[in-house]
């Protein structure tokens, strides 16, 4: 069954799906709330360059950070009361996308401002460089191309008969766009494509079974994606090639982070994986803030700074192994 409405399901009945725990060991890394919500909150996705941070979600909430997620501030009156499900941040500027094709852009100023897409496509993911390059994709193979800073969109025509089977139109659930332009994009079906040309074409990485939900590459190379079924596939070559990766884990992963010293955090439902030597191997985060919840966006702002993750009831948590 194809998974076709993944983040929607987060707002709406992602708390009823089952999820198969993993037999790896348990491991006693803390989890420390830095915000916290009510039930009827979600934050989605938390994205960070240098000291600024953004988190965004349900009814259009916004958190900001100017201290690299010591502390949170929300953004009030909220600029939309759409969902938000994702966000990118490059120096002092952030786009948020979300419900309905809704692009929002944040100016050094700290403004938020509606952008017209063009889409009225679900919106999952964007990030964007700081050239201002940014790509956004969603539902039915929605890709969408910006050039200053998501004031712009422009659609991205693929042929998805190349890709998917019967021509299926995919969802898009993670992008990237390294600082040279270069764009990655990942979804249904396990594919991974990239385009070095701002979308004119296209090569296939990597093609599956299980939908890939989050996708995060370094500038280093070093990059991870994550999704259904447990699927872990890793990279040393810039997404170049990919290698699978036993992750012990049955469950719909949804967020991945990996810092600069080997450490992975796999956000998922109701369960957090984590590994000390570049996910060679995995262990379960044992708390009761994790298997009671569910989270997805993870990040982190620079070397020095702990790990975030963002997830039901509005929560920002401090992730300390």
């Amino acid at each position: 069954m194809r998974c076709t409405r993944l983040l929607a399901a987060l707002g709406a009945g992602l708390l009823s799906a089952g999820v198969v725990f993993a037999a790896a060991q348990p491991t006693a890394a803390p989890v420390q709330a830095v915000v916290s919500g009510t039930v009827h909150q979600a934050l989605f996705a938390i994205d960070f360059d240098g000291p600024l941070g953004v988190a965004v979600g349900v009814g259009g909430e916004i958190q900001e950070s100017t201290d690299r997620g010591a502390s949170w501030k929300a953004v009030d009156p909220a600029p939309t009361q759409l969902a938000l499900l994702g966000v990118g941040v490059a120096g002092d500027r952030a786009i948020a996308v979300g419900q309905t094709g809704l692009v929002l852009t944040r100016s050094a100023d700290g403004r938020w401002t509606p952008a017209d897409s063009g889409s009225q496509q679900r919106l999952f993911s964007v990030q964007l460089n700081a050239t201002g390059r940014a790509v956004a994709v969603g539902g039915f193979g929605t890709v969408l191309v910006s050039e200053d800073f998501g004031r712009q969109w422009r659609p991205v025509a693929l042929n998805w008969a190349d890709y998917a089977a019967d021509g299926m139109e995919p969802h898009l659930y993670a992008a990237s766009v390294d600082a040279a332009g270069v764009i990655t994009i990942a979804g249904e079906f396990g594919l991974i494509l990239r385009s070095r040309d701002l979308g004119q074409s296209w090569q296939l990485l990597h093609k599956g079974d299980a939908s890939l939900f989050a996708m995060q590459l370094r500038e280093d190379g070093i990059g991870y994606a994550v999704g259904q079924s447990g699927v872990v596939l890793h990279t040393r070559d810039h997404g170049d090639t990919w290698e699978s990766q036993q992750s012990g884990s049955g469950a719909l992963l949804l967020g991945v982070h990996a810092a600069d010293d080997g450490e992975v955090v796999i956000t998922a439902m109701r369960e957090m994986l984590f590994s000390r030597d570049a996910g060679s191997s995995w262990k379960q985060v044992e708390a009761p803030a994790v298997k009671g919840s569910w989270y997805v966006g993870v990040a982190q702002a620079d070397a020095r700074s702990a790990v975030l993750a963002v997830g039901q009831a509005g929560q920002i948590v401090r992730l300390d192994p």
